[in-house]
């Protein structure tokens, strides 16, 4: 099977010359390459430098992550893409597991590695974790992670199992299949892109799957750092985009609504901890759906499949069952 490990960067050079060894050392499967977002450091020149035998791929300007690798892998031939974030360090024999469950599994379209965090490694990291799950209303949680609670990693998720989302920070998608659906949505620019493309996928009747003995840690927040107004911007708006296109029609307006109102607590939330920027983020989020709102439900597909939740609503379970760690959310 051909592997094909492509990072995207963007004036990245000082991640790539911490990560970057340990993907070339532990991916003798693999041809790696870097992807790169028109970086106005010397990014291109250092791996050039550095690491002859890494390929480069040049995008003419920032894309951001979506069409950034939309770019990037449109002429990339390889059965199988690994996406990973240039702040993600990997381990020895990563790829293996991988390899062998997209042998095994035709049906599988995509896998997650455990995503534990590179700077606590006894602990899960945000973006991914063990696996991502939506809720009713479309908020994604993991196992590992739900909001801001970060599980210990004791063993306790060391199973592989089918999830509906797999992180952007690592992730392995069959390239027949990513081709297939055009790849990420380009409008997203970045954040929750992933989710989305997930979204489609499940509704074409593919698996995506967690694989537990493939491991790596990832830093997190290296592009945009959390508590960014514009991260805010993004996740509102993203999020409310990813739904229109992806809802059952039986249940598209009331969610819809619902999520609207809880929006709007959010965001008054901001602004009673004083952090006016993120509530005119969201504020800004919500006007952009409504300007996109007839592109976004041109993007609608034939089947919309109604089973995408794992439960009602990770809000309610968080904070008035106090359901901080996934075992306890069932």
């Amino acid at each position: 099977m051909n592997i094909a490990v492509v990072i995207l960067n963007w004036n990245g050079v000082q991640l790539l010359e911490q990560f970057l060894p340990s993907v070339l050392a532990y991916s003798p499967e693999a041809t790696v390459y870097v992807a790169d977002n028109a970086s106005t450091d010397d990014s291109v020149a250092f791996v050039r430098s550095n690491f002859p035998s890494v390929k480069i791929i040049h995008n003419d300007k920032n894309y951001g992550f979506a069409k950034g690798y939309n770019q990037a892998l449109n002429n990339l031939e390889a059965d199988v893409y690994a996406l990973v974030n240039s702040d993600i360090e990997v381990t020895p024999n990563w790829l293996s597991p991988i390899i062998e469950t997209f042998l095994q599994e035709p049906k599988t379209a995509v896998i997650q590695p455990k995503i534990l965090d590179f700077k606590n490694k006894e602990y899960f990291e945000y973006a991914g974790a063990a696996g991502g799950f939506l809720d009713k209303f479309g908020y994604p949680f993991c196992r590992g992670r739900i909001f801001d609670t970060l599980e210990k990693d004791m063993g306790q998720y060391d199973n592989d199992l089918p999830i509906f989302w797999a992180s952007g920070a690592c992730f392995f998608i069959r390239s027949e299949v990513f081709h297939e659906l055009g790849g990420f949505d380009a409008d997203f620019f970045a954040h929750q892109e992933e989710i989305d493309l997930c979204w489609r996928i499940f509704n074409k009747g593919y698996t995506i799957k967690y694989c537990h003995s493939s491991k790596v840690f990832h830093v997190g927040g290296a592009t945009l750092q959390e508590g960014s107004p514009m991260k805010t911007f993004l996740n509102f708006r993203n999020s409310l985009w990813m739904l229109t296109k992806n809802l059952p029609l039986s249940s598209f307006f009331p969610i819809l609504f619902i999520r609207m109102i809880l929006d709007g607590v959010a965001a008054f939330r901001f602004l009673l901890q004083g952090k006016g920027k993120h509530f005119l983020m969201i504020l800004k989020a919500h006007f952009y759906f409504y300007w996109f709102l007839p592109r976004n439900l041109r993007k609608r597909e034939g089947k919309q499949n109604k089973q995408y939740f794992k439960i009602k609503s990770i809000v309610y379970s968080y904070y008035i069952r106090s359901g901080k760690v996934f075992d306890r959310l069932f």
